[in-house]
Order: C-alpha cells, then structure tokens, then sequence
C-alpha cells in the first residue's frame, strides 16, 4: 500500500509538471458548462480494521495477540456529477465493492508454544458514497483536485446469521450495514473524447461492525471498524 501510495503521488506530481509544459489546446472545452456528468469507475481497495480489545474476558488470558491484516479487493462504480460551480461538484457513486478483511489471532498452547488462527470475513458491498469535489483551475489539460464525503454500505454476504456450531469452523460475525467517513484526491486529464481520473481515498468506518458472540475469537473484542484504502479510475463523457 506504501509503494501504491507512492506511485500515485508520483503520477500527481509529474501530471501537474507536464501540464504546465507550453501551451496545449483544451480538449473538451465545454465540459465544465455542462451542469451533469456522467460516467463509470474500475478500482482497487485494500482493507483491514480497527481492532478494539475488552480489558478482560474469560480467553483473556490464552489470547496473547490479534492483528488484522490488509486483503486486496476491486471495485466497479457508476458516476453522476452535479455541477455546483466550475471547481465544485457533487457526486453520486453507486459501487459495488468486494473486500475482505483478515484477523490473526495467537494463543496460548503451553510454556514452548503458541497457536495461531487466521479468520477471514468476508464482504461484498453495495456502497452508496456522496462526495463533495473541489477542483482547481485546468493547467491545460490537467486539474487535481481533493474530495471528502460519506458512503452508505450494505453486505450482501453477511453471516450473522450463521450458527457457530463447529469449532473448527467458527467465524467472525460482521454487521450488515456499514457507514464511512471518506477523503482523499486525485487528478482530472481531459483527453479529446472524455475525461480520464486518478483517485486515491482513503475511508474510515464509523460504527462498530462486530456481532458480539461467546466464542473465544468474537468474545476477546469489544469493537471493529473498518478501513479502506481506495485507488480508482474515473472515465467521464
């Protein structure tokens, strides 16, 4: 994700240096005159979560350590962009998003030796985000811009409703409705035809997304929340 992060910024960086490069025709002149945007994005995500521990449980002690660990996902999306002036725009992003999230637990097994534990949850999302789009002034064909907002979500693979029967194939439980808090920017290059986008976000989960259940991998927290890193490709007519 580092490296990712990296190379976004560098595409930033030598976007905006190549935009000021001598004079360059507009392409797609009229497009900030039109009050409507439509379009549709392809990205990639990388999630985990926040991981809030109970002060003590009746695993508290066998529980030595849990982490989380980042999963690679994609995204698929539509576009509507409402154009409130020249640089601000509102957007509606109807995505659906498949992510998963990994925990790794370490027990206690006697004095020489631990156990580990990997459970994967699964979701595959229905997001409804509105963000809010502040771009600069074109330099030629280019314009960055950044952008903070909201996103609904609803897991169509949830499996709360799984009973945890086997011990062996017990699961973490995820709530079905999720809700994030999201910001981020990118870069706008209009090319002859449509105009072409370079976005990195990054979201935060507001609520705690646990089912709570008495097994010794739910019972040790209190809380998850998860986090998303976004990179997406934008194509607007």
């Amino acid at each position: 994700m580092k490296k990712g992060i990296l190379v976004f910024v560098l595409i930033l960086v030598g976007g905006a240096v190549l935009a000021q490069k001598g004079y360059r025709p507009k392409n797609l002149g009229g497009f900030d005159k039109k009050k409507y945007h439509f379009g549709f994005l392809l990205g990639f995500n990388s999630a985990d979560v926040y991981i809030d521990r109970k002060a003590a449980t009746q695993f508290q002690d066998s529980l030595l350590a849990v982490n989380s660990r980042n999963a690679p996902g994609f995204n698929l999306g539509i576009i509507t962009s409402l154009n409130l002036t020249k640089n601000v725009s509102v957007r509606f992003l109807p995505t659906l998003s498949f992510e998963d999230r990994v925990l790794e637990y370490d027990f206690y097994a006697n004095a020489d030796s631990t156990t580990s534990f990997e459970k994967r949850i699964e979701f595959t999302y229905i997001d409804f985000p509105i963000n809010f789009k502040f771009r600069t002034d074109r330099l030629n064909n280019v314009a960055p811009y950044v952008l903070f907002g909201g996103r609904f979500r609803l897991n169509l693979q949830s499996e709360k409703e799984v009973k945890n029967a086997i011990a062996e194939e017990i699961i973490v439980k995820a709530e079905r409705e999720d809700f994030m808090m999201e910001f981020g920017g990118g870069m706008d290059f209009f090319l002859p035809y449509f105009k072409f986008g370079i976005e990195l976000k990054m979201g935060v989960g507001i609520p705690n997304i646990l089912v709570p259940e008495d097994t010794q991998f739910s019972a040790p927290l209190q809380g998850l929340r998860s986090r998303t890193f976004m990179v997406s490709f934008t194509f607007e007519g």
